[in-house]
């Protein structure tokens, strides 16, 4: 925690109140966990000790928050969380910055107050293959980079530190919403791309339910899983196109062993493409696909999608029009369910799991049952008109959850593990909303998990 004596829009008093209620009233953290630096003479700012582009004197607060004061915040950070750190690197970066689709990870992420894209910052050394740790930095407020640009994901000292001592720097980003969410707990609006610590997107933004936790989550299971940085192909774009085939080519990547091409989801080709072009046949005739490209990486794993683009074959289109719409839904341990648009004309759809056909089916919904748990699973569906079959819909990938695991404890740990959340002096189950009676930690509760983000009473 660190707190400038001339900061105004954040003043002392709130901090001491904070430090107050993690450390010494409420004891959620013990003291040793906690530095709180309160000498500092700075307004409300992002502390360094080295001037950067853009960057303000100590005593301002203004746009973009981060002033050099002589005192050195990531390291600060860093060292507190880590241990002693090697020095760090105050010439040119030897690493990349990546900026990635935060969508992977959230849909509609900017209902949520998260900007569609955001940076990592990856060593070398990481790139190479050395074991590294990971960081987050969670911009202020006024500080994403729809407000400030790549200014705190740059200058604000934490590359510097990641350079020499293997550590990879995730820099999520929010975004400015300038209405009220139905769903949150906040009857404002979010204007300055604050993250949310009021409840603008959720009841349970405080707990790894929140939209935003579970979103951070996920870049962070994406990263620690085999992410590899490699760059993504741009500029792909279609060159030529038959009543049966499309050709694309794309802009080469200088580290990549060769690339993917995907077709509405699905890869296209059956080994991997070592050139920048190919020509995608046996299509039907007047119909439109949606085309991306991956490069893939001398470890085999592949890099984020390049741009989309739309390819259409020439002449008539086929007589049985692809369904549409594809999603899956309502996701449990052993079961996922399967929707998507009708198409006119139509009676019976087959649906496919894993490229191989699962089932025909009349309605437009399936529940495929009797799945693995933890297990991810891919489906695609088509129509079917007299003996014709139409082409297969973008693919969809769905992931059941673990089996229902249950824990049996008092209502404070349910709330601080994520489980619950607490309103009016109750704790309430999350997804459920049921009432589980006192927030204490003397009511105990049989909770029980049977979706992801779902908890009942039992």
């Amino acid at each position: 925690m660190i707190s400038g004596t001339s900061d105004s829009t954040v003043g002392a008093s709130v901090m001491t109140q904070l430090y107050k209620y993690y450390v010494t009233d409420g004891q959620f953290i013990p003291s040793a966990n906690v530095v709180f630096k309160k000498d500092l003479n700075s307004a409300h700012t992002f502390p360094t000790d080295f001037d950067s582009s853009g960057n303000n004197g100590c005593g301002s607060t203004s746009s973009p928050y981060i002033s050099n004061c002589g005192f050195d915040g990531a390291r600060a950070i860093l060292e507190h969380i880590y241990g002693p750190l090697k020095a760090r690197n105050n010439g040119a970066l030897t690493g990349k910055f990546i900026e990635f689709n935060q969508e992977e990870f959230i849909t509609s992420a900017r209902t949520y107050g998260m900007s569609n894209t955001a940076w990592v910052y990856v060593p070398k050394t990481c790139a190479d293959g050395a074991t590294c740790k990971l960081h987050i930095a969670y911009h202020g407020c006024l500080q994403g980079y729809e407000k400030i640009g790549d200014k705190y994901v740059k200058n604000t000292g934490y590359n510097r530190w990641a350079d020499t001592n293997n550590i990879i720097v995730l820099y999520p980003q929010a975004v400015a919403t300038n209405t009220i969410n139905s769903a949150g707990g906040a009857s404002i609006p979010n204007p300055n791309g604050c993250w949310d610590w009021v409840g603008w997107y959720g009841i349970d933004f405080s707990v790894k339910s929140g939209k935003q936790s579970t979103a951070t989550k996920k870049m962070i299971d994406r990263i620690t899983s085999g992410f590899n940085p490699i760059d993504a192909p741009t500029e792909l774009q279609v060159l030529a196109t038959t009543d049966n085939s499309v050709t694309l080519a794309w802009r080469s990547v200088s580290s990549a062993t060769g690339y993917n091409l995907y077709r509405n989801g699905g890869k296209a080709n059956s080994g991997i493409i070592t050139g920048t072009t190919f020509t995608d046949n046996n299509l039907n005739s007047g119909t439109t696909y949606t085309y991306t490209v991956k490069a893939v990486s001398s470890a085999g794993s592949e890099s984020a999608a390049s741009n989309s683009v739309p390819g259409k074959t020439t002449g008539e289109p086929p007589a049985v029009g692809t369904p549409n719409g594809l999603i899956a839904t309502d996701i449990t341990s052993n079961s996922i369910t399967l929707r998507w648009n009708s198409v006119l004309g139509i009676t019976t759809y087959n649906l496919y799991r894993n490229g191989n056909k699962l089932t025909s089916v009349s309605l437009t919904s399936y529940t495929d049952t009797d799945l693995r748990s933890t297990t991810e699973y891919r489906y695609q569906v088509s129509s079917i008109k007299d003996s014709s079959e139409s082409e297969k819909s973008i693919e969809v990938h769905a992931t059941t959850l673990t089996e229902k695991a249950c824990f049996n404890d008092n209502n404070f740990n349910h709330v601080t593990s994520g489980r619950a959340y607490h309103s009016l002096g109750y704790a309430l189950a999350i997804g459920s909303n049921q009432n589980m009676g006192l927030y204490n930690t003397f009511q105990k509760t049989n909770l029980c998990k049977i979706r992801e983000n779902y908890y009942v009473i039992e």
